[in-house]
């Protein structure tokens, strides 16, 4: 079992900044990529960001690339997910996941969720 915790949502205005966090707690967090999706209400879950646990890549989906930055910081078991130049459009419920070895950004091949945090973007 992996669980994770996510945390630094908000309330931001367009153009703003937030780093979320996801800690890790279990099984070894090294053996898992680690990828964060969104939700909006009335919308399915879709992939934002994936980094791999061996060498780092990461993949990102094309309406952040540019403007999100994932990363993974081993020894605190933590992954995180800059968000800058934000849009009204990147209001949703934000999740990271764990995937044993491969990045996707599909949802089907995740194993463990967090909870979610919740990021608003106002105009």
């Amino acid at each position: 079992q992996v669980q994770l915790v996510e945390s630094g949502g908000g309330l931001v205005q367009a153009g703003g900044s937030l780093r979320l966090s996801c800690a890790a707690s279990g099984r070894t967090f090294s053996n898992y990529a680690m990828g964060w999706f969104r939700q909006a209400p009335g919308k399915e879950r879709e992939g934002v960001s994936c980094i791999k646990n061996n060498d780092g890549t990461t993949y990102y989906a094309d309406s952040v690339k540019g403007r999100f930055t994932t990363s993974r910081d081993s020894a605190k078991n933590t992954v995180y997910l800059q968000m800058n130049s934000l849009k009204p459009g990147d209001t949703a419920v934000y999740y990271c996941a764990a995937v044993h070895f491969i990045c996707s950004l599909s949802t089907g091949p995740y194993d463990y969720w967090g909870q979610g945090t919740q990021v608003t973007v106002s105009s």
